[in-house]
């Protein structure tokens, strides 16, 4: 005989529906329904990288902003974040914005459309120019500056309010001695992303000790960034140091027309 507190086994399976967990795109599916326009908000999803989870929220014509949970951002945190700096909601989605999830896994998100109006001319300027440094590879604020045509003291500030986070790779910049320039990430993460990418910082941090910062090929008679393409495939027995443009260029090498090395 059954207790009167316990409840018939015809309804225990409905029961149980209520307690299960709503599909990611509910909300998205109750503002389409009832005719919300889908222009008004923003839908957001998070994406697994070789360093945690990535929060990516787009428009439906753009990225819009995206954040590391590393730091122990929570799905509410990141949509109040999004908010904030956005003035749109952000609501969760089982789609991601086209393009993201390739760029996420490739390291190559030169070609995603990422929203940048809500920045000034120069925060624009920096960080179009970090969207050029391609995957695997290495610049100095020095040449993030003149490729954004601003001073270098504008950069790091630039940097530092990233908002797209591994999408616009500011793990790619380090300041002019070499050293990783991480405004934009919590300690350790940076290095991580690096290595993902196959960048050997303990090389790098050889070639700075001894005042390397570009090397030329004595076949080729150019000269690059130690990290450019070009450069990787110099082999050691044709590789040849440099510590300034102008070093090489009396040298009688020409600079890379790829990396574009610039003396800072």
């Amino acid at each position: 005989m059954k207790s009167d507190h316990e409840a018939p086994d015809a309804a225990q399976p409905e029961l149980a529906g209520l307690t299960a967990e709503p599909p990611a795109d509910f909300a998205v599916r109750v503002l389409r329904r009832v005719g919300v326009p889908r222009e008004t908000y923003d839908t957001y999803v998070r994406l697994d990288t070789a360093v945690g989870g990535l929060f990516v929220a787009a428009s439906p014509e753009a990225v819009t902003g995206a954040a590391l949970d590393t730091g122990g951002l929570t799905a509410t945190a990141f949509e109040e974040l999004h908010r904030a700096r956005t003035g749109r909601s952000a609501l969760r989605s089982a789609r991601p914005f086209p393009g993201v999830a390739t760029a996420v896994r490739t390291g190559r998100a030169r070609r995603l459309h990422i929203d940048l109006s809500p920045y000034g001319s120069v925060e624009r300027a920096v960080l179009e120019a970090v969207r050029a440094v391609p995957v695997g590879q290495l610049r100095p604020v020095g040449w993030i500056a003149q490729e954004a045509r601003t001073a270098p003291e504008a950069v790091v500030g630039a940097l530092a309010q990233n908002p797209a986070a591994v999408l616009i790779p500011c793990h790619r910049v380090t300041y002019d001695n070499g050293t990783p320039c991480d405004a934009a990430h919590l300690p350790g993460v940076g290095d991580a992303l690096r290595a993902t990418e196959g960048i050997d910082l303990r090389r790098m941090a050889e070639l700075h000790r001894r005042g390397v910062v570009f090397l030329g090929s004595d076949t080729t008679r150019i000269y690059c960034h130690p990290t450019c393409a070009h450069a990787r495939r110099i082999t050691p027995p044709h590789q040849v140091p440099f510590r300034t443009a102008r070093e090489a260029g009396l040298a009688g090498y020409r600079a890379c027309k790829s990396c574009r090395p610039v003396t800072v």
